[in-house]
């Protein structure tokens, strides 16, 4: 069974190392200075269903269309990039996951996420995805 992130998980885990470790020009606002409801929205999609099936099968499809959602729906003032690149890492190592990439490039792909034309939402979360089988391992 795939386990979910929770509210209290990104602002304890996701939101204060995005806050502490990813530190580029820009700060990161409070916590509680995020949008009401989009936050929440982002962290339950990944789950929703339709006629009693999952929209989004396996971890790889539900990570994708988190990482996603944290980064187009802009839950927070600012460093969404930061925190979805976090929350993911949460996710995923919750899940005894992880991923074996440069922190560099991907933020270049977050930021090629963010700057991706909402039109093309199912070919940017495929890439997503493929992003993420080139990079996931296992943890022991």
């Amino acid at each position: 069974m795939i386990k979910k992130l929770s509210i209290t998980e990104i602002e304890y885990l996701a939101f204060s190392l995005a806050q502490e470790f990813m530190i580029y020009n820009e700060p990161i606002p409070d916590f509680a200075t995020r949008f009401p409801n989009i936050l929440e929205s982002c962290l339950l999609v990944p789950f929703q269903t339709f006629d009693r099936k999952p929209a989004y099968k396996g971890l790889n499809n539900k990570a994708a269309i988190l990482f996603y959602l944290m980064i187009k729906n802009h839950p927070f003032q600012n460093g969404n990039k930061r925190i979805a690149m976090t929350a993911l890492f949460v996710f995923l190592y919750k899940n005894k996951k992880w991923l074996k990439v440069d922190q560099k490039e991907l933020y270049n792909f977050a930021v090629w996420v963010a700057e991706s034309p909402s039109k093309l939402k199912t070919e940017t979360v495929q890439a997503v995805e493929h992003f993420l089988r080139n990079y996931l391992v296992n943890l022991d």
